[in-house]
This record gives structure tokens, C-alpha cells and sequence, in this order.
């Protein structure tokens, strides 16, 4: 199944077959409800028609950069494939790719006008993805005035980062919120996990980050245990776990926090949904987001 779509006016279908088959794309004509149909169904979109159009029809539909569509708008004359939507995530990419089928890609992001790199040029080459993606921003900008550092920690080490500094982890599409009992040892937690993983239907490999709360940043045995996974974990403050919305209880009210479990998955996820209510494994509460 293709991730990619072109949408066109009747009078430029023949141009959209040629893009079609240019990219392995599906094709449709425009309608009301055509880009509305796409957003849920394809990661990137090729419109050929106007731009006033496309804004009036992508404007009710747009959500957040990390989860939209990259979209690229082609002149009707076929002369230039401007990207309006996704820039960094996408839609740069593919206005270069249509660049092979002769048609000049017109980049407006600053990053790239300038020649300098982007937290999502780097993630994306290194196969990763960035886990607090609040921080790109501030990151970007100051990539275009100077040289931003990239550091490379192979670990086991705990890093702890300002709010200007971008994390990129090995890709993975589901976060694990984890609580233990005060000196819970590496084999109970490694058992935890396992099994919540085979209810989830999920394996080690397709986890992002695995998280926890920073009052926990002493449990020798959650350490160990993530570390012998080949995990990444994260220790998340009290302010970003009282910020997410759960509706579980939990005892963690005595620590001062709504819980631990499922807000932590909750904090780090990329669709902020919740695939496994908290669970309770022994001395180990596991929840799963994505």
C-alpha cells in the first residue's frame, strides 16, 4: 500500500497520472472532502492546483507538525513543487524527489534556505526520533546562527538536558511507563515487562523510550533491567507528569503526582493515546502509549 496521494483539479488529470506513476502514488480528482479522505490515510500529499485552495481546504484540518501530513503543492504548469505543509517532516523531502521528474522544488524553510541542518534532517538520517519535541524549535534557530553540537552516548549513563537541548532516540512507535516498588530487583521488573509486552503484542525493538518518574532515579533494578532490553529510560519531572491527562488513580497522590505508569508513557508518546491501561505485575505497574 503507498503512503503517497495526488490530488488534482478534473482539468490537470493527466498531469496527476503522470505524478502518480512517477511516485507509485494512488490519484483522485479534487472534491470537498478529498483532503480531509487523505489526512487519514496517507503520510504525504501532492496537490496540483492552486495554493489558495489547498490552505482553504488543509486549514480545518490541521493538527500539529509531528502528526499532519507532508503536503507539496505543483504549479498547474508543472514548473515547481512548493512545500506548504510539513516542511521538516516530509514534504522538503518529497518536493526534492519530484525534483527528478524535472519540476524545481521551492524550499522555504530557514534551516535549509541557509544551508544549515535541522534536529529533523539529523534524526531522520540517523534513523531516530527526537523525544521532546518541544525542544526543536528553540534548537533549529540556533542552528542557523552558529555550529550546534551533536553528541553521541553509547552509555549506561544518565543525561540530564535543558529545555534548548533535542534527544533522539532509536526509532520505535510505543513508549512503556513503568513504576516499581522501592528496591524491586531486575529480574521482576525484566518478568513485568515480558508479559506486558505478549498482552500488548509488542516486542522490545518497537519500544521509543521506556519511562519513569525522577523520584525514582535510584532503583539500581529498573536500571539494569532497561539497560539488559537495550532500552533507553527516561526519568520525567513532576510538572510534566501532573500535565498529562490520565484517568486512572493511583497511590503515587501520596509522592505528590496523579500517578506514574500512565502519565509517563503518556509524557514521551508521539499520539499521546494509551494502548494498555496500567497494569500491576507483582511490584511492577506497567501502561503503554503510542
Amino acid at each position: 500500500m503507498t503512503d503517497t496521494i495526488v490530488i488534482s483539479l478534473p482539468y490537470f488529470s493527466d498531469k496527476a497520472e503522470i505524478i502518480a506513476r512517477f511516485l507509485h502514488a494512488d490519484r483522485r480528482e479534487y472534491t470537498t472532502d478529498a483532503f480531509g479522505e487523505a489526512f487519514q490515510k496517507y503520510r504525504r500529499i501532492v496537490a496540483i492546483l492552486s495554493i489558495g485552495i489547498a490552505i482553504r481546504a488543509l486549514s480545518p484540518l490541521i493538527r500539529n507538525k509531528w502528526e499532519d501530513p507532508a503536503v507539496v503543492v505543483i504549479s498547474p504548469d508543472m514548473h515547481y513543487a512548493v512545500p506548504i505543509l510539513g516542511g521538516h517532516h516530509g514534504a522538503n523531502q518529497l518536493a526534492k524527489e519530484l525534483g527528478g521528474a524535472g519540476i524545481v522544488p521551492v524550499i522555504t524553510t530557514a534551516t535549509e534556505v541557509m544551508g544549515k541542518d535541522s534536529v529533523e534532517g539529523i534524526a531522520d538520517r540517523e534513523c531516530s526520533d527526537i523525544v521532546n519535541r518541544h525542544s526543536t524549535r528553540a534548537v533549529n534557530a540556533a542552528m542557523l546562527e552558529e555550529d550546534v553540537p551533536v553528541y553521541t552516548i553509547p552509555g549506561p549513563a544518565v543525561v540530564l538536558v535543558g529545555p534548548a537541548v533535542s534527544v533522539l532516540l532509536r526509532r520505535g512507535e510505543y513508549t512503556i511507563g513503568i513504576g516499581c516498588r522501592k528496591g524491586t530487583p531486575k529480574e521482576e521488573v525484566i518478568s513485568a515487562l515480558n508479559s506486558a509486552f505478549s498482552e500488548a503484542y509488542i516486542e522490545p525493538p518497537m519500544v521509543l523510550a521506556y519511562a519513569t518518574t525522577l523520584k525514582k532515579k535510584g532503583e539500581r533494578g529498573l536500571r539494569e533491567a532497561i539497560s539488559q532490553l537495550s532500552g533507553n529510560l527516561i526519568y520525567i519531572d513532576d510538572q510534566t507528569i501532573n500535565a498529562q491527562v490520565v484517568q486512572s488513580s493511583s497511590k503515587a497522590k501520596s509522592l505528590g503526582l496523579q500517578g506514574v505508569a500512565e502519565p509517563c508513557a503518556l509524557a514521551l508518546s508521539k499520539h499521546k493515546e494509551l494502548v494498555m491501561a496500567k497494569k500491576i505485575y507483582g511490584g511492577v505497574t506497567i501502561a503503554i502509549a503510542r
